[in-house]
């Protein structure tokens, strides 16, 4: 059978006309190519919001990928011009300021906002004076001191919260400036308060969400937490459906500080992306998305909210939640102040930390393990390093390290943060070589008995952390391991945090960490990384 020429013209025709198609991915609202992706770097906070991402991108034909980061790593990959990711979504604009040197974000605006609070037990709030008061960071830490307010907070280092919150700490100790100064960092006064209102935060975190979490697992242990409304908000609504008392959101007035959840482009010249994050965007500022976010806690608009559209369940004034209060927070200082406070924090200010790393140094740990343990551990222990990632020791700080594989092999320490000690305990680390099978129960309990002979441990934030690449199988069990906690004496609040490698028991790690209020990291794939963010929740 012939083909007519005229036949072949217009097949030509329409295959031309179909590669167009096909290469211009349509219009925004067409479905277009699904191949085009949006790469984003979030804040954890945000992961209630990503069905608004995803919804957007399968109507437009985009796949939104969404990773979440903390705000240090967000600040990091900033720094390094943030080459995998289309777009950042912080809890706040300090990390931007912060992290982009290279100047590589554009389009920067906020989605929502919120404040950050103290949730406190609404009897205690009570007790304290502060239902429908207003309350001062003065009078905080006078009810922390007085052994009246048992509180959780976010290490300011590691997560925005904490940050935020320790920065309105510094504002109000400093006399409510316009902007606080390097100078007023210095001030011994400053100094003072900033140390005792830290040295009396009775748990820490690395993560505002997780924070929530474990404030209701701990709930009779504790009488508030430091958090975003928006988690107070959600902790009330999971409290009320436990039977138990919510929280009262107290907002310190003069030292309130506000996320303010900035969505910027990160700019590596591609029109097309461009294109996308801007209608993206658009979408997540207009009125009904808006309304949407509105619906989850959070608070939109330039003064508040818009108290008509909010809901009183969620927005509740027995809660201590004003929906009509225009929120009048500091103003953030330039970004060379906030990295030398954070700095100061980390080194000077914090409630010290006593942390035990037991590490695996069995025969599996050969070769890649060995070597990832022992560059996560260089990483901590080189004061250097360890400030690039807001992990420096303080000159109160206490690590030791139990080597072990099916016994625990050694027991070393460190104290202070002189660079000869940490790193003379990293040479002991990198000398020892690895044999042997796999008990990871004996050194855990070796860990709880020495913390039991830790004077003040109250005066430290203690903390095991158990890095293994497999099954236990020698030595104790897990009914000895429980045994030996219930019988060990130590009273504090002791987190065993698991790192997770190789082949390990993830049944046998989540054991351990629910028992003592811990958590599992997975170091699979990037060992270092969950190194860092083991010892950032500490």
């Amino acid at each position: 059978m012939k083909i007519r020429p005229v036949c072949l013209l217009l097949l030509a025709v329409l295959w031309v006309c179909c590669a167009g198609c096909g290469a211009s991915g349509g219009g925004l609202g067409s479905g277009g190519n699904t191949n085009r992706t949006l790469r984003i770097l979030s804040g954890s906070e945000n992961k209630t919001l990503e069905p608004l991402l995803k919804r957007w991108g399968q109507r437009n034909g985009t796949d939104v990928q969404v990773e979440y980061l903390g705000s240090v790593d967000a600040m990091l990959q900033l720094a390094d011009g943030a080459t995998a990711f289309d777009a950042v979504w912080p809890a706040q604009s300090l990390w931007i300021d912060l992290g982009d040197r290279k100047k590589v974000t554009r389009h920067q605006q906020s989605l929502m906002r919120s404040p950050v609070v103290f949730g406190v037990k609404k009897s205690v709030a009570q007790s304290l004076g502060w239902v429908g008061k207003e309350v001062t960071v003065e009078q905080i830490l006078r009810a922390a001191e007085a052994g009246k307010l048992r509180f959780m907070m976010t290490s300011a280092s590691q997560s925005n919260s904490g940050a935020s919150a320790y920065l309105g700490f510094l504002y109000a100790f400093a006399g409510r400036p316009e902007v606080l100064t390097s100078a007023q960092l210095k001030r011994p006064q400053v100094r003072e308060r900033i140390r005792r209102i830290l040295g009396s935060v009775n748990r820490s975190s690395g993560s505002s969400g997780w924070l929530k979490d474990l404030f209701i697992q701990k709930y009779d242990q504790y009488d508030a937490m430091v958090n975003y409304e928006a988690l107070v908000i959600e902790a009330n609504q999971q409290l009320v459906r436990d039977g138990k008392e919510p929280l009262y959101a107290v907002y310190p007035t003069d030292g309130l500080t506000l996320a303010d959840s900035p969505l910027a482009y990160v700019d590596h010249g591609d029109a097309q992306k461009e294109k996308l994050f801007l209608a993206l965007q658009e979408n997540l500022l207009s009125p009904d998305v808006q309304r949407e976010i509105l619906a989850t806690g959070r608070r939109v608009g330039l003064a508040g909210l818009d108290t008509s559209a909010a809901d009183p369940s969620l927005f509740n004034p027995e809660w201590g939640i004003d929906a009509r209060r225009v929120l009048n927070p500091i103003r953030m200082p330039p970004a060379p102040v906030i990295r030398e406070a954070l700095d100061l924090y980390q080194t000077a200010f914090r409630k010290p930390s006593y942390t035990i790393y037991c590490l695996d140094y069995s025969g599996s740990m050969q070769g890649q393990g060995i070597a990832d343990l022992k560059s996560a551990m260089r990483l901590l222990l080189t004061p250097a390093e360890a400030r690039r990632y807001l992990l420096q020791a303080s000159a109160k700080d206490v690590v030791r390290v139990i080597p072990f594989n099916h016994a625990p092999i050694a027991d070393w320490i460190a104290a202070g943060n002189g660079a000869e000690a940490q790193i003379g305990l990293f040479r002991q680390i990198d000398n020892l070589k690895e044999n042997g099978g796999t008990d990871i129960y004996t050194p855990v309990m070796q860990a709880f008995d020495d913390l039991k002979h830790v004077a003040k441990l109250d005066d430290y934030f203690p903390a095991v952390i158990l890095m293994t690449d497999g099954r236990s199988n020698r030595g104790a069990s897990f009914a000895t391991l429980q045994q030996h906690l219930q019988q060990s004496g130590v009273n504090a609040d002791v987190p065993v945090f698991a790192v997770l490698f190789g082949e390990a028991s993830e049944d046998q790690l989540r054991q351990i960490t629910s028992t003592t209020s811990g958590r599992i990291f997975d170091g699979r794939k990037d060992l270092v990384r969950a190194f860092r963010e083991a010892r950032g929740y500490n």
